[in-house]
């Protein structure tokens, strides 16, 4: 089915092979964390929902109990700590004894777990637990290993928190993430564990797990601090983004033989002098898929009678190497930022060893704020939406015998005139490309103050990572229409180019999209066509075509 914002939500990530390997049994990723070394694959792997077993790094265990102690002894020697001995926002001033202070734990996480509407996918829930808890292997938030080896136990049982997408400002994860601490504690929440979802307590005994875990003094915030759940989604957004990004040069490669285009555009020469990396793998890539092409000749172009010489394509087709080699050199600055942000000591207080080695100090600072991830999501965002764009318009060059260099009219079968072919396809991609324009619009500059002044600057991140994805959807059923449009213009021309071969990757792409939806012989109900195709997208058939 097609879907769109306030549908069923997207597929729980991109993968990066044909859904026929995908499918395939995967082996468990064993991982010990420590705080250093959880990289980009480790985070796919879990936030696709495959299977692990993680552990905490001994080291980091050892790491993490002398911080513990040293955490303690600071508050007794006195220091006046944020969400430890002190409250919490504009009730920061509010000192706490012993008893309040475990109290306040779990308060904290009651009064904050205030979150509303459509929830996470369960591979971002599992994997803002494994990004909290490798975070905390750092030893600078001074928790408990114990703490740590829960939120790895949920996870290796594949109890996943339900979290709700409303309500984080993207200063903090602090709603959904309060969410996941009830469920961590066994307090209260839901959990989905195998298919079932049901309240934490009832979730954690069917999996055979301890269903209680009460939460120690100052093991609140860490859980609810930093931008756990903001990366699960920055990284899930990657990988769906890197999946459209080569599905659409196999549109492009469709579109180039559909319409004869100019190969001199791929030409390698014209993009070295660029100096874009990403943007001469693009037209490399593209080279490959069209490569020993007879459509995209002199005599491929003749067979359509065109008597004059091109010269060259339309801005959209010369520029389309650059604009999806931009959104790759993106998508690699994206890589980096996440596996630094997977690494980092993400909370408020931290914890670190006074100068001169004599016991441990609080240090009450920002390093929750996920303003870095939220301009990243909204870059990433404008350029989305900016592929699409560009892809709207080679749809609608193929509606227009002039624009597509003879392609029948409204990519319509014999008796034209009769048959309507797909300009209401077309206008599918139109409806939804305003939408994506008005998501695209960046979250990271709508700063709200919040809690009495307290939190007077937000990035609103979470907003810049919902919008993101409600473009992927829409960016799935745009892309389809290309692929749909490309594949009927080759079937309409093929008896024209009789002798004349598609390139060996277009000519795969082409038999791929086929062996689902048939050829447009006469005018037939189109949105069955049109969900089939955006299947394909959403399931990357495509995917491993070279």
């Amino acid at each position: 089915m097609v879907t769109l914002l306030g549908a069923a939500p997207a597929p729980a990530i991109a993968a990066t092979a044909p859904a026929s390997v995908a499918d395939a049994p995967v082996a468990p990723l064993k991982l010990a964390l420590d705080g250093a070394r959880l990289t980009l694959p480790d985070m796919l792997h879990i936030v696709r929902g495959n299977p692990v077993e993680l552990s905490l790094a001994p080291r980091a265990a050892r790491a993490m109990r002398q911080a513990r102690g040293g955490a303690l002894t600071a508050l007794d020697g006195g220091q006046r700590v944020y969400g430890w001995n002190q409250g919490l926002g504009p009730l920061k001033d509010k000192p706490l004894d012993d008893d309040q202070q475990r109290e306040l734990q779990r308060r904290i996480l009651l009064s904050h777990a205030a979150g509303v509407g459509e929830d996470v996918l369960d591979g971002e829930a599992l994997l803002a637990l494994v990004l909290r808890a490798n975070a905390m292997a750092r030893g600078h938030m001074g928790v408990r290993p114990k703490l740590v080896e829960r939120m790895l136990a949920l996870v290796n049982a594949g109890v996943a928190p339900v979290l709700p997408q409303v309500g984080s400002l993207g200063t903090g994860d602090l709603q959904p993430m309060a969410a996941a601490g009830l469920v961590l504690t066994g307090e209260k929440g839901q959990a989905r564990y195998r298919g079932r979802t049901g309240p934490a307590r009832r979730i954690l005994a069917e999996a055979k797990l301890p269903v209680s875990f009460p939460p120690k003094a100052g093991e609140a915030l860490p859980i609810i601090s930093g931008s756990g759940l903001l990366t699960a989604r920055h990284v899930h957004a990657v990988a769906r983004s890197t999946s459209l990004a080569t599905q659409f040069e196999y549109a492009f490669a469709l579109f180039l033989e559909a319409t004869r285009a100019e190969a001199g555009s791929l030409d390698a020469r014209t993009h070295a002098e660029r100096r874009i990396p990403d943007e001469e793998a693009v037209a490399g890539r593209l080279r490959e898929l069209v490569k020993d092409s007879g459509w995209m000749t002199d005599e491929g172009r003749a067979r359509l009678h065109e008597k004059l010489p091109r010269v060259q394509d339309a801005v959209s087709v010369r520029a389309a190497p650059h604009i999806a080699g931009t959104l790759r050199q993106t998508l690699d600055e994206a890589r980096r930022i996440i596996e630094r942000e997977a690494n980092a000591s993400t909370s408020n207080p931290l914890l670190f060893p006074r100068r001169g080695g004599k016991g441990h100090e609080f240090v009450m600072g920002g390093n929750w704020d996920g303003a870095q991830i939220g301009h990243a999501l909204d870059t990433l965002n404008a350029q989305i939406t900016d592929l699409g764009m560009l892809s709207h318009e080679l749809s609608g060059r193929l509606l227009s015998p002039k624009w597509s260099y003879g392609l029948p009219a409204d990519l319509a079968s014999p008796p034209v005139g009769l048959n309507s072919g797909m300009v209401q396809v077309q206008t599918v991609a139109a409806a939804l490309i305003p939408e994506m324009q008005t998501r695209a619009a960046p979250s990271g500059v709508l700063s709200r103050p919040a809690k009495d002044g307290q939190e007077d600057h937000n990035t609103m991140a979470m907003a810049s990572a919902r919008n993101l994805h409600a473009n992927l959807d829409r960016m799935e059923t745009v892309l389809a229409v290309q692929l749909l449009m490309s594949a009927q213009g080759i079937d309409l021309i093929r008896p024209d180019m009789d002798g004349l071969q598609l390139g060996a990757g277009t000519a795969r792409i082409h038999k791929t999209i086929r062996a689902v939806v048939p050829e447009l012989a006469g005018d037939r109900h189109m949105t069955p066509d049109l969900e089939d195709m955006t299947s394909l997208v959403r399931e990357e058939a495509l995917l491993g075509i070279k």
